[in-house]
């Protein structure tokens, strides 16, 4: 693609053409989904399996701890890496550390060697805070005020697309293996191999200054060049009492995954089975993200209405499925585990667990898609939005990694899932209590996008001058 001055892309808007414009918020936020099917999707599909696709989850537990250790600190700081390097070099640098994830599994596969893995889990927990907080900066600033909604959903079922392929492959490669204990090389070859896609893909997306919407404004019209102004900003959001409300949303939604992925998935299904397991787990979560798309974005006039509604419904359903999960716990625990079911030969008594791990997918999805929605509602621009997405994602990794170690050190399973119902529920009022104060209705929104149109025709913003490359 030649290099266009703003001028043309806006040109391009005003005389007809395309939404699928390369250059249009639709087109860009699916690129972004695409890149994250082949990285982080993958990623889930290879953690849901329980332990990282290895009988004994140590190595995986460990990994992850790591991961999400450095996560919290690179997902906080990624917002701010994020204004400065501009979006190639930011999602090129994070999206590698995928590939070298994976590859860390296959080299353990073969020696059981512990160190490659958790140094690659590390290195990982830096990259995703870079990937993450970039794709939240797109995802929520990109689209129009009115349909954020509808774009967080669109995103969330092309990316959880990846953990429906990726539990395929597990499940293909091992489908005659159904009493292996660790999956074969083929498998983690397959993540390999998507994620390195994704890697290159990732070059594809635009700098936010570039992105032109349908109504012919742009997504950001700030110069942000200084890493002491970034610093200074991100350390302001731990004074910022929207985000403070938010700490335990973002806490509680990473936190549950180390119990579901190893201690339902991991302990109740066997090898083959779980393969299958994710592919609908990570389904769910495509249905679970177009609901509640729907309820945010169409459900009523009031965006604070929709809002209130969308939270109430998440609170409701999140009841009934821990409620659900809390009577699946009362039948094993740590020291008496049931014997594996299998998809084929179980019977009824594969039912059950298998439709309680459908619905915490379905959970997970309109859970994190309601929480982007508000974080979304709370400005318009890329770069404030990047900072939030940002801050969310390190609160929610440092989760994960506490929640990892407390899988290691076999804290009872039903005292796990008595901490993630309650953190869940700890979340919703002050969610609700966000909305109320902070989220103005549409017709008061969309100020960034006022203002960019009413920017002089004459003094356009240069091309890459908002990230300090093209």
């Amino acid at each position: 693609m030649g290099v266009q001055t703003d001028e043309e892309f806006a040109a391009g808007v005003t005389t007809g053409k395309s939404r699928f414009r390369f250059n249009s918020p639709l087109v860009q936020v699916i690129l972004i989904g695409l890149v994250c099917f082949c990285c982080p999707g993958m990623f889930n599909a290879l953690s849901g399996m329980g332990g990282g696709g290895q009988v004994d989850p140590t190595a995986a537990n460990n990994a992850n701890t790591a991961l999400y250790t450095t996560f919290a600190v690179f997902g906080v700081m990624g917002g701010g890496i994020y204004n400065v390097l501009g979006p190639h070099l930011t999602l090129f640098s994070g999206c590698s550390t995928y590939v070298l994830y994976a590859a860390s599994f296959l080299y353990y596969n073969h020696h059981k060697h512990q160190t490659f893995a958790i140094v690659a889990g590390a290195l990982l927990g830096v990259g995703a805070g870079l990937l993450w907080a970039g794709q939240g900066a797109i995802m929520t600033s990109y689209p129009p005020a009115h349909r954020k909604g509808t774009y967080i959903s669109l995103f969330w079922s092309i990316f959880n697309m990846g953990g429906v392929i990726g539990g395929l492959i597990p499940f293909i490669l091992n489908y005659h293996r159904n009493e292996a204990s660790s999956v074969n090389d083929a498998t983690y070859i397959g993540f390999i191999c998507f994620m390195s896609a994704g890697t290159l893909l990732s070059l594809s997306i635009l700098p936010p200054s570039r992105v032109v919407r349908d109504d012919g404004t742009r997504c950001t019209n700030i110069k942000y060049t200084r890493a002491s102004t970034e610093a200074f900003e991100i350390l302001k959001l731990f004074l910022n009492w929207k985000m403070l409300l938010m700490v335990p949303a973002a806490w509680a939604s990473n936190f549950f995954y180390s119990y579901q992925f190893n201690n339902v998935n991991g302990a109740l299904f066997n090898l083959r089975t779980r393969g299958l397991n994710n592919v609908f787990y990570w389904g769910a979560q495509m249905v679970g993200s177009v609901g509640i798309g729907y309820v945010l974005d169409f459900s009523c006039k009031s965006r604070r209405s929709r809002g209130f509604l969308g939270i109430g419904v998440v609170a409701l359903l999140g009841t009934a499925i821990w409620g659900g999960g809390l009577a699946n716990q009362f039948n094993y625990s740590h020291d008496h585990l049931p014997q594996r079911l299998d998809f084929k030969d179980s019977g009824a008594n594969f039912a059950g667990p298998f439709v309680l791990y459908f619905s915490y997918g379905l959970l997970d999805a309109m859970f994190q898609s309601m929480v982007y929605w508000v974080i979304g509602a709370l400005a318009d621009d890329s770069q404030t939005l990047s900072r939030y997405s940002g801050f969310y994602k390190g609160v929610q990794s440092a989760g994960a990694a506490v929640a990892w170690q407390v899988d290691t050190h076999k804290i009872p399973l039903l005292s796990q899932l008595i901490v993630n119902w309650s953190l869940t529920t700890i979340s919703y009022p002050l969610l609700f209590v966000i909305v109320m104060l902070a989220v103005k209705d549409d017709k008061s929104a969309g100020g960034g996008a006022a203002v960019e149109a009413a920017l002089p025709s004459g003094n356009p913003v240069p091309a890459a001058s908002a990230h300090g490359n093209s």
